[in-house]
């Protein structure tokens, strides 16, 4: 886990916890995505020997995905995967106050689907990781799926 003041600020503020009432991939919230990616961020600027701002990190990380609504619900705004991360960065500057860099990290973070390109290590990092991490939470339950129905297909022996 991450240790940075924007991390136990940002993960404690009780506007950001509500973000645990909005499903984000399969079982996952929209918080306990936000962490997994922010966390990840951490690992593989550490991996790879990044040197990076470890606080724009860990600020952009956990508030990329900060639209605070449940887009699986049809009354969503429209074209969610192209909207949500200039939607996130107008709650996040709001909510939180972002730099020049994290906001540019939250606009940037659905490249290439967004139109905007990451420009800095962080926001490199951060558009890997969610889409790495958004792959896993989605297949896990996929995988959950698919065995239960291989079992249910199954002829008894």
């Amino acid at each position: 886990m991450t240790n940075t003041k924007n991390y136990h600020k940002i993960t404690n503020d009780e506007r950001f916890q509500k973000s645990k009432d909005f499903v984000q991939h399969g079982d996952f919230s929209v918080y306990d995505h936000s962490i997994y990616v922010c966390e990840t961020c951490f690992k593989m600027s550490k991996v790879l020997h990044l040197k990076v701002d470890s606080e724009s990190l860990a600020k952009g990380a956990l508030l990329h995905d900060y639209f605070l609504y449940d887009w699986h619900n049809k009354n969503h705004p429209k074209f969610h995967g192209f909207r949500h991360a200039g939607l996130a960065a107008e709650n996040a500057k709001r909510d939180f106050g972002l730099n020049s860099k994290e906001e540019k990290m939250i606009r940037a973070h659905m490249f290439p689907l967004g139109l905007k390109v990451p420009t800095s290590r962080e926001a490199i990092l951060l558009c890997i990781a969610d889409k790495y991490c958004a792959t896993r939470e989605t297949l896990k339950g996929k995988r959950k799926h698919l065995k239960n129905l291989i079992k249910f297909r199954k002829a008894p022996e």
